[in-house]
């Protein structure tokens, strides 16, 4: 492939702080062929740990954005698009796509692809949310989402559905592989006889990690064994979950591993993985835990019903509640004999049906037919 054919991208994000969706974006980075494609980052905020991860850390761009709308960081932005001149703009969200939109002369100067990446939550449903999405839709090639799903949400409120395909999460399954839990629970300080309950992700509402840990606490009291695990930093609610923590009369049987840049080991120590988040796309979480052989319970949201059947590969059930949240955790745990079968039933399910190749694939194609397109592209993903 000759330098002239090779497409260069510029994804729009916030930062890359820890997260799901930057998890994808590195993800896919590495894995695309650097002789077609040339990656770079614009941080419209600040830059974050996940840039180090990527195959070229130099190609990320920090505008330094001020809180608010911040008309200068659009200019910011729209010079860096004359200096790089990108085949592809990839917005990643709203937020993203509406500087990207504006730096861009609305789409005209470059391409934009837009990826959304989780259900819409209920502030983002209001009319004028929706009107601001169908206008700012109208200045893409093509929007994404990571789960059928979401597509439907947003084909719901009438949003362009011709414009949107659903690319579908994948993850390493090389990488993230089944563990010997005993002597890992011994470098994580762990009980090697404990019935550990893990949750992965950001300190933000969402995941709801308050409502588990007020879980746990009633769990804790009959069953003894009863451990949790809680990696994940930073986010709106760190100092509420660490206050939480304190407070419970169960303190030391709640472990914070802090954010870990390899979770693997943790997640191979689990007994289950518990994913209550109330708005999901397809969670990097729930794959890579499928994918070591660990059983996940997860609320009904629209990405997690599409990766699990309930009782056979993982738990699929309405968490909305911390009672509901108990209720199921105790139920799992009362019959822990089935849970490596449920594990090692969710590793296969995972190599067959979301390889982190297929989903390569898919953005290649896909950036592809953007950078050549004219107004749209093909819905065959």
């Amino acid at each position: 492939m000759n330098a002239a054919r090779r497409i260069k991208i510029l994804h729009v994000v916030f930062s890359l702080d820890p997260g799901g969706m930057e998890n994808g974006i590195v993800n896919v980075a590495r894995g695309l062929d650097p002789a077609e494609f040339e990656i770079h980052v614009c941080c419209l905020n600040s830059t974050g740990a996940f840039a180090e991860r990527l195959p070229q850390p130099e190609n990320v761009h920090v505008l330094g954005r001020k809180s608010g709308f911040d008309i200068r960081a659009t200019f910011k932005l729209s010079r860096l698009l004359s200096r790089l001149k990108p085949h592809v703009i990839h917005s990643h969200n709203l937020g993203s796509l509406t500087y990207a939109s504006l730096a861009s002369a609305f789409g005209w100067r470059h391409p934009i692809l837009h990826g959304e990446h989780g259900l819409l939550p209920p502030e983002q449903c209001t009319p004028r949310r929706i009107r601001q999405r169908a206008i700012l839709y109208r200045c893409c090639r093509c929007i994404h989402t990571v789960s059928v799903g979401q597509k439907q949400q947003l084909a719901d409120f009438r949003l362009p559905v011709q414009r949107i395909v659903a690319l579908i999460n994948g993850v390493d399954t090389n990488r993230f592989q089944p563990g010997d839990k005993a002597p890992l629970r011994g470098q994580l300080d762990l009980p090697e006889d404990a019935q550990v309950m893990g949750i992965v992700g950001r300190f933000v509402g969402l995941k709801r990690h308050l409502d588990l840990l007020e879980a746990f606490d009633v769990l804790a009291v009959k069953n003894d064994k009863a451990h949790l695990l809680i990696v994940g930093s930073g986010g709106a609610e760190s100092d509420r979950i660490h206050e939480r923590v304190w407070q419970s009369p169960f303190k030391s049987r709640i472990h914070l591993a802090g954010f870990q840049s390899d979770p693997r080991p943790f997640y191979q120590a689990m007994d289950i993985l518990v994913v209550p988040s109330i708005i999901e796309g397809m969670s990097n979480v729930v794959l890579e835990a499928m994918a070591c052989g660990i059983p996940v319970l997860a609320h009904n949201a629209c990405g997690n019903a599409e990766m699990l059947v309930h009782g056979s590969d993982g738990f699929v059930q309405d968490l909305s509640t911390a009672q509901n949240l108990r209720v199921a955790i105790q139920n799992i745990l009362a019959d822990s004999t089935a849970l490596p079968k449920i594990g090692s039933q969710a590793r296969q399910n995972v190599v067959k049906k979301f390889s982190i190749a297929e989903m390569i694939s898919n953005y290649e194609r896909l950036y592809w037919e953007v950078a050549k397109s004219r107004r749209s592209v093909s819905n065959n993903y």
